[in-house]
């Protein structure tokens, strides 16, 4: 592709799709027909998109792509073995270039989801897409428009959306049995143990293509010890363990106040705590959204409960835990609460405790995806792209919030935090769990984030120039999420 052409590509204009040979609209597949996809990023993820759309009938995995040549001969290699044709590559706009490819699914680093899913639908292509959908605020409404404009089919990986039993038992409590909803709580205490500290800039393996790895970002250094996955702990192209593993229960939190906008006003608290390694994003974190009447409180811890189980090999076992889970969310009303511990079951308790209902039950999320791609209905979709990206740009605000704030003393904190009630609860919990790791918030001083306020019609946030530049994030020629999809 000449750079005049891959410009023209980017900006989605119809001479662009033309001189790439793309068809402005994808034929759609019979319902009978094999439906051919294309696995983009092959890492952990990518894998199991390969596994979950290879399983399924007349579906079949025809080309496979990362920048990581070991990665991809590693990938292929499983299709060999198994008597399978399938092609390979290492660019992905080769892949939007053939028209015999019907739909790809998506499991690249952040900073690249909605790049690619707006090239894939600029090229006529359905997409599944890894979550966050996005890298800030911005690009994941120009990825919706780009979905809508073309008329493409995108599913996002938030997969506890295609659990029966946790919409069932969200409509159970929105149906106001426990009474009116006053809040909701996610947590993510996950283990994140430290991912070392390099001196200098590392040596970029010779079978990675990095310029391309990097895309929007521009050609950086590498400033980690492990390339792969790690890139999760730094901004410039992970979203901290708040849009990794947190998402999902942001997402079923906001699905439970049954909010389609983003929170007028943001404010977090955070830091990166109990080693010093090469990581950028917080391991400590708590994110205050001011949805109204209900608020969204979020709490993300990587250590485990206390300096002594921080100081033994068992992490994963010593995770704090909030009613009864380390990783859920909470929907709390006058009544009770309904639990959402894991991807497919939900509980409803009193505010005794005691359990009233359950609701259990899930099905394949990437069997949604070509239910809805086979009948060419968006509608059918259990996370819709809107969803992902609504849920997505809550994580940004909480890390933009973050990124604008500067460390403070703890008593500056505790004024900042001191009202509403709820926020200054989730504060306390923040310090206790501090105190349980004999970290002292005076020396090791917490990130006070900036209090930003949004425009839920616009989702600009409101005077704040800072901010705005994150919201919009920054690109590279050749790698600009366009203006105009």
């Amino acid at each position: 592709m000449s750079s005049l052409t891959r410009r023209q590509f980017l900006h989605g204009s119809a001479a662009g799709t033309a001189a790439l040979g793309l068809p402005a609209f994808h034929r759609a597949p019979r319902r009978n027909e094999e439906l051919r996809v294309a696995v983009v990023g092959l890492n952990q993820r990518g894998q199991a998109h390969v596994n979950g759309l290879h399983g399924l009938a007349d579906v079949r995995v025809v080309a496979l792509c990362d920048v990581d040549t070991r990665v991809l001969a590693r990938s292929t290699q499983l299709f060999t073995d198994r008597g399978e044709e399938v092609d390979g590559c290492t660019d992905v706009r080769k892949l939007l270039e053939r028209d015999d490819i019907d739909a790809v699914s998506l499991a690249t680093p952040n900073h690249l989801h909605a790049l690619h899913t707006i090239w894939a639908c600029q090229a006529g292509k359905d997409v599944y897409v890894e979550k966050p959908v996005s890298h800030n605020i911005w690009e994941g409404r120009q990825a919706l428009r780009a979905a809508e404009r073309y008329g493409r089919i995108v599913q996002c990986g938030t997969q506890s959306r295609s659990s029966q039993g946790i919409a069932q038992g969200i409509a159970w409590l929105q149906a106001g049995h426990l009474g009116k909803i006053t809040h909701a709580w996610g947590t993510c205490f996950k283990p994140r143990k430290s991912i070392g500290k390099v001196a200098g800039p590392q040596a970029v393996p010779e079978e990675v293509d990095w310029p391309r790895y990097c895309g929007p970002r521009g050609v950086l250094p590498l400033l980690r010890e492990k390339l792969h996955y790690d890139w999760h702990w730094q901004f410039a192209t992970g979203c901290g363990d708040l849009g990794n593993q947190g998402i999902h229960q942001m997402d079923l939190c906001r699905w439970g106040l049954g909010q389609q906008r983003l929170a007028p006003s943001v404010l977090s608290v955070g830091g990166r705590f109990g080693y010093d390694d090469d990581g950028d994003t917080p391991n400590t974190q708590l994110v205050y959204l001011d949805y109204q009447p209900a608020p969204l409180v979020f709490e993300v811890r990587g250590l485990p409960r206390n300096k002594a189980a921080r100081e033994s090999r068992n992490w994963a076992q010593t995770m704090d835990m909030r009613n009864e889970a380390a990783v859920g969310a909470t929907i709390h009303a006058e009544g009770g609460y309904l639990l959402l511990p894991n991807y497919t079951s939900a509980h409803a308790f009193d505010n005794d405790r005691r359990r009233l209902q359950d609701f259990r039950g899930a099905l394949d999320h990437f069997q949604n995806f070509v239910d809805a791609v086979r009948a060419r209905d968006a509608s059918l979709l259990a996370s819709p792209l809107l969803e992902g990206h609504l849920s997505s740009a809550l994580c940004h605000m909480g890390n933009d919030s973050y990124r604008l704030g500067a460390p403070a003393e703890p008593e500056v904190i505790d004024a900042a935090c001191a009202e509403p009630p709820l926020l200054k609860e989730t504060w306390e919990r923040f310090r206790a769990h501090m105190h349980a790791h004999e970290l002292d918030l005076e020396q090791d001083r917490a990130t006070l984030g900036a209090a930003l306020r949004v425009d839920p019609a616009t989702e600009a946030y409101v005077d704040n120039d800072a901010a705005n530049v994150l919201r919009r994030g920054t690109y590279v020629e050749g790698f600009e999420v366009p203006e105009e999809v």
